[in-house]
């Protein structure tokens, strides 16, 4: 088991991908503290099917847009289990729509969440791995900082800042921390459903691979990058994407129902 001994936190990791980058750290052999923010009852359904497969596993509430309830989530972990090797950024916000429609609360979110969060949560992350002799920090960015697609302005822009915070980070914790990143393409869930039933469908047909993607298809990266099988790589951005980005195309987004981001507060 690659992480045997080793302990990861995963934030946002209730459901959709990071649930399934916590189950599968769980499967290499880490102990996984599971991160959520609203969400307890999906927070230990990820722990129970991590405990069904026999790893190991915690819940762990906090708002890692704020830099205080993040510091406090990571001594939290630390307290818990007495290290922290490996920390996923996992957690995000959207609020997609028209630039003319985004207002300052939308903007604040999304940057807290996406960018803010994960550089403070990160450099107390940094400090208590340190003293176990390093570890690695993985940021979930996504394949829309690269590529522009209509109505993702805000979410776009603190993806684009956390590739460059990771290369960045890389740099100066070098070399006992290693840092890098994973950019998911469009990912079958119940959140892209919600914009379009027929999601999976429409941005299928532009992905080389022939499919989106499943949120089972991160946890392969995310082990290896968590393990010492990626001891020499750090500031870098992994596209896993089918290909998508080669392409770069994107189905008509004008019937999109984005209501479901308001929805979830």
């Amino acid at each position: 088991m690659k992480l045997k001994g080793k302990v990861a936190l995963v934030t946002g990791s209730s459901k959709g991908i990071g649930r399934g980058l916590a189950i599968g750290l769980g499967e290499a052999g880490a102990r996984v503290a599971v991160h959520y923010k609203t969400d307890p009852a999906g927070a230990e359904e990820t722990c129970r099917r991590i405990s069904a497969q026999g790893g190991e596993a915690a819940a762990f509430a906090a708002d890692i847009g704020s830099k205080s309830e993040f510091e406090g989530l990571i001594q939290a972990v630390a307290a818990a289990w007495g290290r922290l090797d490996v920390l996923v950024n996992n957690a995000a916000r959207t609020r997609f729509g028209p630039v003319f429609e985004v207002t300052e609360e939308d903007f604040d979110d999304v940057v807290n969440t996406n960018l803010r969060g994960p550089f403070f949560g990160s450099v107390a992350a940094a400090r208590v791995m340190l003293h176990n002799g390093g570890g690695s920090i993985i940021n979930i960015s996504s394949c829309a900082a690269k590529l522009m697609i209509e109505h993702h302005s805000t979410y776009a822009m603190a993806k684009g800042g956390l590739e460059n915070l990771t290369r960045q980070m890389a740099l100066e914790l070098a070399p006992k921390i290693r840092v890098n990143a994973i950019a998911p393409a469009p990912t079958s869930n119940e959140r892209n459903r919600a914009y379009d039933p027929d999601y999976d469908l429409k941005w299928g047909a532009k992905i080389p691979a022939g499919r989106v993607a499943l949120v089972e298809d991160y946890a392969g990266p995310c082990v290896f990058l968590a393990s010492d099988d990626s001891r020499f790589l750090t500031g870098q951005i992994l596209n896993v994407d089918g290909g998508w980005t080669l392409r770069g195309l994107t189905p008509d987004l004008s019937g999109y129902d984005y209501s479901a981001d308001r929805k979830r507060g």
